[in-house]
């Protein structure tokens, strides 16, 4: 991994955090069907439900899914699902578990400041996308009820910091919109924001 792109890759986020100003940053009820859909661009969450919710010509239960085949019927994880085929992680959240994934949303990727997705799915850029996703997923399977205010170890192996407040459930900078979409082998958690790793 080439510490020049890394140092140039976390200066656009740090750019375009700056442009955006504080409105992301601010937290969001969960599962409590707010639309801010015209405020900050992301879905609101009866729209992620809906999307999530569609498995065409699947008849089993979300709970019978795994987390990668949920987010392979969600058409709001389709550029994730690209990610993790890209990754080679597929397989990985096809397993047994149980894992906790806070799941940015195809809106999320979106907003990474312009060419950022692009580099990240070439294939020389692989590492850097695995630890980026990885910094997504927590071991176990943690409930929206069981989450407090704490770091907690991500697979990539640096903390996530998750905050609970009056006003819902923040994971580094980004807000939980839908919680609680039990998989096979775990739990989704989704958020409106790619998070990433601090420098190593």
């Amino acid at each position: 991994m080439s510490s020049k792109f890394w140092n140039g890759f976390n200066k656009k986020v740090a750019i375009f955090l700056s442009v955006a100003g504080t409105s992301l940053m601010m937290g969001l009820p969960v599962v409590a069907g707010v639309n801010t859909a015209a405020e900050n661009g992301t879905a609101s969450d009866e729209a992620i439900a809906e999307a999530v919710a569609q498995t065409p010509d699947n008849t089993m239960t979300m709970s019978q899914q795994t987390i990668a085949e949920i987010a392979a019927g969600s058409d709001s994880f389709t550029t994730l699902t690209t990610a993790l085929e890209t990754a080679g992680l597929t397989d990985t959240l096809s397993g047994e578990g149980p894992f906790t994934v806070f799941a940015p949303t195809d809106a999320a990727f979106a907003a990474l400041p312009e060419g950022t997705l692009e580099q990240l799915l070439q294939p020389e850029n692989r590492d850097m996308l695995v630890q980026i996703l990885t910094y997504h997923v927590v071991e176990g399977s943690v409930m929206s009820g069981d989450l407090s205010t704490t770091e907690v170890p991500s697979l990539e192996g640096r903390p996530i910091n998750v905050t609970v407040g009056d006003d819902g459930v923040m994971v580094n900078s980004a807000n939980v919109v839908q919680a609680d979409i039990e998989a096979s082998n775990g739990v989704i958690h989704v958020i409106d924001k790619v998070i990433l790793p601090p420098q190593m």
